[in-house]
């Protein structure tokens, strides 16, 4: 398989700055762990979990829950801060729709989460999968919630609209940096295109969703303000977490943001109007999405919790 180039603006001599203790992360163990583990390896399954050395998979897999990777584990495109392998893809595999659905059945989910690498090289984009993934899963699971974590397919209306079509309770779609960090962090995507992308959704009726990552040189304003565009696109949820570095070859963390940083943004993003913020270090775009999916329930808590500091 001939590979692409992963583009890094890695600078060797920058100095590494020192992880702090509110990031440790806990092995993966237990039953439940070892059950979920043994469903993906038995089905062929792709993992973002894996693929992306998610820090929560311990957490999340103990639960029985994963998000699952369709469309193969080899993406077309070369984020800078993405762990998920870069290169030419295999060919589609028509019969992954229906692995995928027999895996949730098996691992009996109430929710589960979708996602996919980047398929430029197909004329649809790999939406024509996308479709049958999310009818397959809600044919033979019809009662788990279904959130789905999109790529761009390249702006396209009619590749948007066969996920729209198929009706998953959550579409989500993410930002990842802000606007003037989207030339560096996703190389091949463009932060307008991204945003259309969401309005395109909402204006379908979908339950929508976004996340941001922090620490890779962004202001506070900045990450603010692209919140408050996210929030001008429609979008009901959103997440923002801590940047963590893959390997070397991807871009530095410039900086390890204060779990007191991210409460601020999330008080900011249910002022602005959202429906539910995630906020945290540990924070990625699938974790507690579980929650997500309850029209008012991340507001209705946040209420709460502001009352009891009254009281």
């Amino acid at each position: 398989m001939q590979e692409l180039p992963v583009i890094s603006s890695v600078n060797e001599s920058t100095s590494v700055v020192k992880k702090p203790n509110w990031l440790r992360v806990k092995l993966p163990t237990g039953e439940n762990y070892r059950h979920v583990r043994n469903l993906v390896d038995t089905h062929k399954l792709h993992t973002i979990c894996e693929s992306g050395n998610c820090p929560n998979m311990g957490e999340c897999w103990g639960e029985g829950t994963a998000t699952f990777m369709i469309l193969g584990n080899v993406c077309t495109r070369s984020c800078g801060f993405c762990a998920v392998a870069t290169g030419r893809p295999d060919a589609v595999d028509w019969d992954e729709p229906q692995r995928v659905a027999e895996a949730i059945h098996l691992m009996k989910v109430k929710h589960a989460v979708l996602t996919s690498v980047d398929r430029d090289e197909l004329k649809d984009g790999g939406s024509i999968i996308w479709h049958n993934t999310i009818k397959a899963v809600k044919a033979l699971n019809p009662d788990t919630t279904l959130e789905t974590l999109i790529p761009d397919f390249k702006g396209k209306a009619e590749d948007i609209q066969r996920v729209i079509d198929a009706a998953p309770e959550v579409v989500s779609h993410n930002i990842e940096t802000v606007e003037r960090l989207t030339r560096q962090v996703r190389i091949q995507a463009k932060y307008r295109r991204s945003m259309e992308v969401l309005k395109i959704l909402k204006q379908g009726g979908m339950r929508t969703k976004s996340g941001i990552m922090c620490g890779l040189g962004e202001t506070k304003e900045e990450v603010l303000q692209t919140m408050q565009d996210l929030r001008n696109s429609g979008v009901d949820v959103i997440t923002l977490g801590q940047y963590l570095q893959p390997t070397k070859k991807h871009l530095p963390v410039l900086r390890f943001v204060h779990p007191d940083e991210f409460a601020e943004y999330r008080e900011a993003g249910y002022n602005m109007g959202f429906d539910y913020v995630e906020s945290g270090p540990l924070v990625r775009s699938s974790y507690h999405s579980e929650r997500h999916v309850i029209p008012g329930y991340g507001k209705e808590q946040w209420l709460k919790q502001k009352e009891m500091m009254i009281s």
